[in-house]
């Protein structure tokens, strides 16, 4: 694994399973934010507090900025069967720009690590006072790029 990655693990929950005994579609986005909360935490003002993230990249937002999701993709390589055990899934930032960023994430088997589906997460941050996309900080694009890696997709 990349030193700039972060493994996190998400539960697997039994009605997260479609009728062929893996993970469904849509029970993986929202497995994919579980990992990205994991990774990076949740950002400021929102939930209460509990367990710490490994690397807290989003609670220091600035007041009244929100994180959006701008776009999801994801790409299925093998079926992620349900096991009562959590997912391996590595997280790490990419493709850094003016007012977006990437969270890409690779899904691994718990019992034989096969990597089982890439994906990522394009966020941005929004003003909730001008309704506006906000551009990165300096101070936030030199927070995420100690954990940069390449993109998984082109």
């Amino acid at each position: 694994m990349d030193g700039n990655k972060i493994r996190v693990e998400v539960p697997m929950r039994w009605g997260d399973m479609d009728a062929y005994g893996h993970i469904n579609n849509v029970n993986l986005v929202r497995m994919m934010e579980e990992a990205r909360i994991a990774g990076f935490g949740v950002p400021g003002g929102t939930g209460k507090p509990g367990i710490d993230p490994q690397v807290d990249l989003f609670s220091t937002v600035q007041e009244n900025t929100q994180i959006l999701v701008v776009e999801h993709r994801v790409r299925y390589l093998k079926p992620l069967d349900y096991r009562n055990v959590p997912a391996h899934v590595d997280v790490w930032i990419s493709t850094v720009k003016a007012a977006s960023f990437d969270i890409c994430y690779e899904f691994h088997d718990p019992v034989d690590g096969g990597v089982c589906v890439r994906a990522t997460t394009t966020l941005a941050f929004f003003s909730v006072d001008t309704q506006r996309l906000l551009r990165l900080s300096e101070q936030n694009k030199s927070e995420m790029a100690r954990y940069e890696a390449p993109p998984l997709f082109r």
